[in-house]
């Protein structure tokens, strides 16, 4: 499934969990003849780690004499970037290539932690291969480029079709408004009862999850402005929509519609969702990223061959069907340089290599990723794969992306704690949406926030 912690030794003590889920391929410390990769490794099937293995052999063969020490991180993406963060702040401990959160490139960038690749870049052929929207989440607020897309994604509705009919529900379905996806529940859990009618994420367990695949479904479909103010440059507080986003996620929990709130603070609760109860129609409908297919396609980590019959995807609606009628959130990760390494024409040719057009086809087409290559978004094997591609890559068109500030993290987190509070039962919207305000203002100063 795809903040900052809370203290600092809440970042230390995660750091450690990833530590020992950290399976280093040789020694430490600098050395311009080594090459360290950390990346992340999501379940014994791992599309990245797959390209990652693929890469160090062909990158060693080229170059004689060259060691990739690869470093996968096991674990959640908040282990994983809590690990990067914590290499990054020795140059003993520092990648030379590292997997980069698109949301977390420009606070890095300041913190010194990526190279700029503009120069390098316009020496690569290939670099004119990409497409022009994808590299610009690369860039930051400098204007130069120091990272490289591996794919973008989107947000949207998975539904089981089987459970849906049995429900009454006629398919495919193509919910209008946020009462449409109440009323699909509702029939659900009425003809089915031990089934989860819809899953939405909430809390902090399941981190960047809980707002890019719910709570940010729900704010950027109330046109109440999302996060940030772009014109403004500052962020919003006092937003109703902020209150009827989390009214809607309070109704969904205390109707028994979605998983309970204690199996919703579980950060493996997606892998229940994804690897059990949909494949067992067992669940009407999910939010998930376009990279759903992933898992259940052949050699993926839940394989399920009849997914393609029995799943069907919708754009998540907007508050009441006003323009433009649906919603969804991308992100994206990407491979970035270490600032500090010790041979940066290496890191950029292992870099480039795990880019190239061949590797990063199979790395697409294995994650079920939105291709960011003009040259594989036409390759027959890219559109054959996923039987959802048209679909997912639609509502690019309503899509929105994160606010990347160097604050955004803790922002974040200050959101999917009023969500666990309110599916806890422990507060109202009204006083969790007051309660992130007051975060909000002491995070980023009074002069920065914007009233609705």
């Amino acid at each position: 499934m795809r903040g900052s912690t809370k203290s600092f030794l809440a970042v230390i003590a995660v750091g450690a969990l990833a530590l020992t889920g950290c399976s280093a391929e040789g020694g430490d410390g600098a050395d311009a003849n080594t090459l360290r990769i950390i990346y992340q490794k999501a379940g014994d099937v791992s599309p990245l780690d797959t390209l990652m293995q693929t890469t160090k052999e062909q990158f060693e063969a080229a170059n004689e004499g060259v060691t990739v020490e690869l470093e996968p991180v096991e674990g959640t993406d908040e282990d994983y970037n809590t690990r990067l963060a914590l290499s990054q702040r020795s140059p003993d401990t520092a990648p030379d290539v590292f997997y980069e959160d698109t949301f977390r490139l420009r606070s890095d960038v300041d913190a010194g932690y990526l190279l700029p690749l503009d120069e390098y870049l316009s020496g690569w052929e290939d670099w004119s291969s990409f497409n022009d929207a994808a590299k610009e989440a690369g860039k930051a607020d400098d204007g130069g480029t120091y990272a490289v897309p591996l794919g973008t994604d989107t947000r949207v509705i998975w539904y089981n079709k089987t459970v849906l009919e049995e429900a009454g529900v006629e398919v495919p379905w193509a919910p209008e408004t946020w009462e449409d996806i109440l009323e699909m529940a509702r029939s659900v859990k009425d003809s089915q009862p031990d089934s989860v009618p819809f899953s939405m994420y909430a809390g902090t367990g399941t981190g960047e999850g809980t707002v890019m695949q719910s709570f940010y479904e729900l704010l950027y479909g109330t046109g109440s402005g999302g996060l940030y103010d772009e014109e403004q440059q500052k962020w919003i507080a006092a937003s109703q929509g902020f209150v009827d986003s989390l009214t809607f996620l309070q109704t969904l929990y205390q109707e028994e519609l979605a998983v309970t709130p204690a199996e919703a603070l579980d950060p493996n609760v997606w892998q229940t969702v994804v690897g059990t109860l949909l494949p067992e129609n067992s669940m009407g409908g999910t939010v998930e990223g376009s990279y759903a297919p992933s898992f259940w396609q052949e050699g993926g980590q839940f394989e399920w061959a009849e997914y393609g019959e029995v799943m069907g995807v919708a754009p998540f609606p907007t508050q009441n069907g006003q323009e433009p009628g649906a919603v969804s959130m991308s992100g994206g990760w990407t491979l970035a340089v270490g600032a500090g390494t010790e041979n940066p024409d290496l890191a950029f040719e292992f870099l480039t290599m795990a880019m190239g057009q061949e590797n990063l086809l199979e790395y697409t087409v294995d994650n079920s990723q939105i291709a960011v290559r003009t040259d594989i978004a036409e390759d027959p094997s890219y559109l054959e794969a996923n039987p959802f591609i048209e679909d997912v890559s639609a509502v690019l068109d309503v899509t929105n992306y994160r606010p990347a500030t160097a604050e955004y993290a803790e922002i974040s987190t200050a959101v999917q704690e009023a969500t666990e509070a309110v599916i806890a039962g422990d507060t109202s919207p009204a006083d969790a949406a007051a309660t992130y305000d007051d975060t909000l203002r002491s995070i980023v100063g009074d002069e920065n926030v914007v009233e609705e």
